[in-house]
């Protein structure tokens, strides 16, 4: 991977630019850019067939100022540990511009898990648990699912570092299912963020959404409830969606709803009817009033940056956009609302399940919710806040309200 497109060197330099700009000292910005504790893994698993393979995993812990890491497992093929590093980085940023008690932390195991059967799976997740238990707790670092993790998967991982404290501990992992401990709202939460740190963004600009048109790229559980919520909460019309094979175009608007169940029904959206197909190329250049890019990091690129005709770009993706990108966003007058505050409901609502299960008390669905819109709503005015006081973009707003709330933690601890 070249180092332009690293995204551990791309969160270190944003990092360090916004250091810069806050006037922190040197050693403050050399912490604020190295992760605090690195664990890699070696995960020897029986597969089905009676052979023995390893994977290799890895838990980022990156900076536990402001309270324990917190942070999803990620299975991915090409998974690595300097994407780790970068979203443990990113995870930081995330929990202090919502303003939760809570660092940043990440992991990943690199495996295919298409290929997996679940009894392989559950024995992946329980051996990753007893390789990284010792460096989990309530206290220590709380994982969550992530990119081809679910709720399942954390139930297993939870289950294993039961067994091995002998100790009920249903906050040591969140996004779980409900029956377990986890909390309602929990499965449209990231998306549910977007959406209303759109909503506020709109307002702030004084742009009308209702009636008018989105594209979401990349349709998996975050992508699925954003078109559904853009629908319910915004009243936009779902003009194009894609996944990895693709995507479907209809100007005259999509039923999200009839597109889940038939991606649910047929694997793909191919052939989605009264649809055009398109590439995710075509979709970033599709002319919307919001962009929901969705999928992996680097989708927007200085290639095809350019091409975007959109007024709101909600990264609720980790990375989608890389700094050559921003900087043709920025100059074409595109609001783009950064990924660690778009998708920033997952892990608050994650906070909120923590809360839950500390307390052994439940709250009702709409409770969540609204404690999620008030979170989101005011991280999204003190980042507006910041990008009018500086004169700078919703992003480094959202890089200059975060890093200083962790560089604060810091000196306070003494650290620095």
């Amino acid at each position: 991977m070249s180092e332009e497109r690293n995204p551990f060197v791309i969160a270190q330099n944003r990092v360090k630019k916004a250091a810069a700009a806050l006037g922190l000292d040197a050693a403050t910005t050399e912490l604020l850019c190295s992760p605090q504790r690195e664990v890699a893994v070696a995960l020897p698993v029986k597969m089905d067939d009676g052979t023995t393979k390893v994977f290799q995993g890895f838990r980022v812990q990156y900076n536990t100022a402001r309270g324990p890491a917190k942070g999803g497992i990620r299975w991915f093929p090409t998974e690595t540990i300097d994407t780790v590093r970068a979203l443990a980085c990113w995870m930081t940023w995330k929990a202090a511009v919502v303003d939760i008690p809570l660092g940043g932390g990440k992991g990943g195991v690199i495996c295919d898990p298409k290929s997996l059967s679940e009894t392989e799976k559950e024995r992946l997740a329980r051996a990753y648990i007893r390789a990284v238990g010792p460096v989990l707790g309530i206290t220590k670092d709380v994982p969550a699912p992530d990119v081809y993790t679910n709720g399942q998967i954390m139930a297993w991982m939870m289950d294993e570092f039961e067994k091995m404290t002998m100790e009920c501990h249903p906050g040591v992992i969140t996004g779980k299912p409900i029956a377990i401990g986890g909390s309602q709202g929990r499965g449209d939460a990231t998306a549910r963020g977007g959406i209303y740190a759109t909503r506020e963004c709109a307002k702030a600009y004084g742009i009308d959404l209702k009636g008018q048109t989105c594209a979401v790229q990349g349709f998996g559980n975050a992508g699925q409830f954003a078109a559904t919520l853009a629908e319910e909460i915004l009243g936009m019309k779902v003009v194009a969606v894609s996944d990895s094979r693709g995507g479907v175009y209809n100007p005259e608007g999509m039923s999200a709803k009839e597109l889940v169940e038939y991606k649910k029904a047929n694997g793909s959206l191919a052939g989605f009817p009264g649809a055009k197909e398109i590439t995710n190329e075509e979709l970033i250049a599709t002319k919307v009033c919001v962009l929901f890019p969705a999928a992996l990091e680097n989708t927007i690129t200085e290639a095809n940056a350019s091409k975007v005709d959109a007024q709101i770009v909600c990264e609720l993706a980790n990375g989608p956009t890389t700094p050559e990108a921003d900087v043709i966003l920025d100059a074409k007058g595109i609001h783009v609302i950064p990924d660690y505050l778009a998708n920033a409901g997952g892990v608050t609502v994650s906070y909120f399940e923590q809360c839950q299960n500390a307390q052994n008390y439940y709250w009702e669905l709409e409770d969540v919710q609204k404690r999620l819109d008030q979170k989101m709503t005011n991280a999204f005015k003190a980042v507006y806040e910041m990008s009018e006081e500086k004169k700078t973009s919703l992003r480094e707003a959202a890089y200059l309200v975060a890093i200083k709330r962790v560089a604060d933690a810091m000196k306070l601890r003494g650290w620095c």
